[in-house]
């Protein structure tokens, strides 16, 4: 089937299959690696995007069921050469160490600024509760958000 989505800004029409999933057409036919497949079953967090202003897990969602929305992945948060403030954040703070979760935590981390540029450290964790981390811990992870969102608040 045909459908029509709009992905870091670009649009794209492309031909799905009834079962594809949305990372693998974000991955297999947009090349947009930064979503990993983790578990699967939208447990881990491993694959989040942001669609339509809202954190999703990909591998739970069918590629037909994004027609006509907007997609941004990690790829889209970094303009002109710089990263983005969560990711510079994440770096800065320590939060990443393997990097597999990395970008679903970004991408998560993201989704709650765009709607709660102040949010609470419960607020944070919540959000984070669905991405998992082996690695790093939380704490870093909740550190950075909130080192980026008072960032943001400076930069208002």
């Amino acid at each position: 089937m045909q459908i029509s989505i709009t992905v870091n800004g670009t649009n794209y029409n492309l031909d799905v299959e009834p079962q594809e999933r949305l990372l693998d057409t974000l991955r297999t036919k947009l090349k947009l690696t930064g979503a990993k497949e983790g578990c699967g079953e939208g447990e881990c967090g491993a694959c989040t995007v942001i669609m339509d202003g809202k954190a999703v897990n990909s591998c739970m969602v069918l590629a037909y069921q994004a027609r006509d929305t907007n997609i941004m992945t990690i790829e889209g948060l970094a303009q002109h050469g710089e990263l983005d403030v969560i990711q510079n954040a994440f770096v800065e703070n320590g939060a990443v160490q393997c990097g597999y979760c990395t970008p679903g935590m970004v991408m998560s981390a993201k989704a709650l600024l765009m709607k709660n540029p102040d949010p609470s450290e419960e607020e944070i964790k919540t959000t984070i509760s669905g991405n998992l981390c082996r690695c790093t811990g939380y704490l870093t992870i909740t550190k950075a958000i909130q080192a980026a969102a008072n960032e943001l608040k400076g930069a208002g």
